[in-house]
């Protein structure tokens, strides 16, 4: 998959453990809703790019195109469960696998020069699982 260019509508399965904050936006970009945001280094939300500290998934867009860093918040879903394709996925042996991504949109169990995200809860089909998500924000490690 590449970044994505328009809003992503994630699947996300309800549980007692979501929850949601607000980041400060990165200047001049947009992150699109289903969008995995990342840390750019200096403590404002971006589209992930590989290696960025995770923040959660955008759970709407938030065009700061015009905007310097800081003048709009992103909403991220901080942690939950996402039904997500997995490259690298092969079946239900692969739940407790941990899961990365590599860009906004793109997600596998090579963890070289990517961002953790989670791990698979359970395989659907395919490279189709629910992954429960942690952001670097809530994690207790």
């Amino acid at each position: 998959m590449t970044t994505l260019a328009d809003n992503e509508v994630r699947k996300y399965e309800a549980s007692g453990v979501d929850s949601y904050g607000d980041q400060p936006a990165v200047a001049a970009d947009i992150v699109y809703e289903g969008a995995a945001v990342g840390d750019n280094g200096s403590g404002y939300g971006r589209p992930l790019v590989a290696a960025d500290p995770f923040l959660g998934f955008a759970t709407r867009k938030c065009d700061n195109s015009d905007g310097a860093a800081g003048d709009l918040y992103i909403r991220v879903m901080e942690r939950g469960y996402a039904v997500l394709a997995v490259t690298g996925v092969t079946g239900p042996g692969d739940v407790g696998d941990d899961v990365y991504a590599t860009d906004d949109n793109t997600f596998t169990k090579t963890s070289s020069g990517a961002s953790a995200i989670g791990t698979i809860e359970r395989h659907i089909s395919g490279t189709t699982c629910v992954v429960y998500f942690e952001s670097v924000t809530v994690r207790s490690i």
